[in-house]
Formats: C-alpha cells, structure tokens, sequence
C-alpha cells in the first residue's frame, strides 16, 4: 500500500474528529446523570481519589505515541470540564433560578407590590427604641406614601456591650405602629426558636447580613408563609447568596426578596462597598426581587441619593434606607441614620430622578 496523500490524511482526521465529538458528548451526557446522581444523595461533586484511579488506569492502557505527562494533561482538562457542567447543571436546577423560573416573582402582601413594574422604598430606624421614636418615623412614611417600615427589635451587634434591641416587644411595637398607620412591618429575626412569634407580629421577616448563613433560622423561614427579606453577607458571594434564598425555597416559602447591603472591602470611606454589579446579575440569574439597602452599603448620608439612584438605574426593585427622628441619639448605627426631613428630601429627590416606578 502506497504512501496516502495529504488531503486522505486530513479526511481521516475529521472523521476521527466527529468520532471524538461524540464519545466527548457520550461521556458528557454520563457526567451530567453522575451529577444528579450526587446531588440526591448529598455527595461531593469533586472525587480526588477517583480522578488519580481514572488516570493511573489510562496511562497504563496507553498505546502511544503521547507520553503518560500528556495523556495525565489531556483527561485532567476533560475531567475539568466535565466537573464545571456537574456544576451547571446543579445551577440550572435552583428553584430560584432563572432558568426554572424565567417570568418575574412578584410579591403582594396587603395590596403592596414588591418587584415587577413597581418600585418600592422600606424605611425606618435602625433599631426600634421606643414607641413615641416609631410613630413619628411612621407618621413621616405614611404621609410620603412609603408602604413598608423597617426597625429592628433583634440587634446583633459586633460588641456584647452594644444596644441588642428591646426584643419581643419591639416586634409587638412594630406591629401596634404599622397598624396605626396603615404601613407593613418588617424586622429581622436571628433565632428559629422566635419565627412563630415574628408570624404573629411581622408581615416580613428580615434574615440580616451576619445570619444570611444561618441554616436553621433559613430553614424555619423556608417552613414559614411569611415573606422573607434575606440580606446578602458581608463577605459572601452572589452564588451564596442564591443558595442561601434556595435553603428558604426549597422549603415552600417562595415569598423572597434579596438585597444588596455592601460587601466588605479594604475602603475605609465608607462602611461597606456596594457591589452595583450584583443587583443587574442576580437580577439575571433569579427571577427573585432585589432591593438595595443604601445605608448599610454606605454607611454615608452624603452620597445616598446617588447610590440609590445608581441601584434603580441598574435594575433593583427597590432601596432601603435608615430614618430616625434625631439620629445623634439612636441607640444603633447613629452615623448613618438620616433624620425625617433629609428622609422626605431623598424620597422626592429618587422620585423625581424619574428612576422610581410609581
């Protein structure tokens, strides 16, 4: 048999080539079910020890002409690949996925719209100090036409020594006010032990920064009818959080709204470092409403209106700010709190900004 020409060489390559195709998307396709496989049955994605078996048994079968370093670098890069769609394929699973769900969550409580084509301002005092302090924040949002004050009667605080919040009874003050004035209450709760008094006086509960990992406490959420307000962590990542909201969704509670309070970086000019970029990217990957805490996130009365302005321009359903009569008395957070009448201004300033969809 004659030498074969070029043009017969490439042929066989390409047929070589298609084969290759589908015994890759053969194994791709295995992979994928592995990846279910393991995910029913709670077992990490990544084997180590069964990669290395893999290998060994490869480069002892190995006709040639590659060399064992080469075949070891052609199938790591293969099991590489085939590890990212386990991963994919989990994502696309998520109930509060985009791919599962491509239409908007919509949240009504009490004839309040929360996402869709309605934006949505949550106020109030960092922490609930005293019935006369919530009346008049109340009283303040009422007449502005804001639906939902904000206070927290659970502090959890960096010191031991700091305010820890009036506890039960603040949740019984937001409700006696929120009724007064027509207004939804929402406070956060840091104990699974407490989701069955806050389903009596919250009509939302906030699981805060430093709880958004608290597993139990997204569990009794999860087994709650009550909306769940879930802040991202100070240090955790876009992924976390979706897993986090997917703890409360799994469990029946699809009633989540998500928001972007800061995230902790090396700048000292402000509290926390708001992550715009996080609000158009959930927004993409999960069709759960998001809001943009600008307080926490800035922690700067100064530049609230531009951040806020900044979280609506780039999608969020919504922001969140801290208003209390006389901030350089509040018990909590007294830098970053604003006082009514900085309050009403903001509001009408974002409203006027034509960003705010009335």
């Amino acid at each position: 048999m004659g030498l074969r020409t070029l043009e017969q060489l490439r042929t066989l390559v390409d047929e070589v080539n298609v084969e290759l195709l589908k015994q890759i998307s053969d194994r791709a396709a295995l992979v994928k079910e592995m990846g279910e496989v393991k995910e029913r049955q709670g077992v990490p994605k990544f084997d180590p020890a069964r990669e290395k078996e893999m290998l060994d048994e490869l480069v002892a079968a190995n006709p040639g002409p590659f060399d064992a370093a080469a075949i070891r670098h052609i199938f790591k890069e293969i099991f590489k690949v085939s590890l990212e769609l386990q991963g994919q394929s989990h994502r696309k699973q998520l109930l509060v996925s985009r791919k599962k769900q491509a239409e908007d969550t919509v949240i009504e409580i009490k004839g309040v719209q929360i996402g869709g084509n309605r934006s949505l301002m949550v106020a109030g005092p960092c922490s609930v100090e005293s019935r006369e302090q919530l009346r008049e924040v109340a009283r303040a949002l009422k007449e502005e036409g804001v639906p939902m004050l904000r206070g927290g009667a659970f502090k959890p605080r960096t010191s031991p020594y700091d305010f820890q919040g009036l506890g039960v009874e603040g949740l019984r003050l937001m409700r006696e006010v929120a009724d007064e004035f027509g207004l939804l209450a929402v406070s956060e709760i840091v104990d699974p032990a407490t989701i069955e008094i806050a389903e009596e006086y919250l009509d939302v509960i906030q699981i805060g920064a430093r709880n958004m990992q608290n597993f139990e406490l997204l569990k009794a959420a999860g087994d709650s009818k009550v909306p769940v307000l879930l802040k991202r962590g100070m240090a955790a990542t876009m992924e976390e959080l979706l897993l986090a909201a997917e703890y409360v969704v799994s469990r029946g509670n699809t009633q989540v709204i998500l928001v972007e309070r800061g995230i902790r970086s090396y700048e000292k000019w402000t509290r926390n470092t708001l992550d715009i970029s996080a609000v158009p990217i959930i927004k993409q990957e999960s069709h759960l409403p998001v809001l943009v805490d600008v307080s926490h996130a800035t922690g700067r009365k100064d530049i609230l209106l531009p951040c806020a302005k900044a979280a609506l321009a780039a999608g969020a359903d919504g922001v969140m700010v801290e208003v209390h009569p006389n901030p350089p008395t509040a018990l909590s957070d007294a830098d970053q709190q604003i006082d009514i009448p900085q309050f009403r201004k903001l509001y009408r300033d974002i409203i006027d900004s034509g960003l705010f969809k009335l």
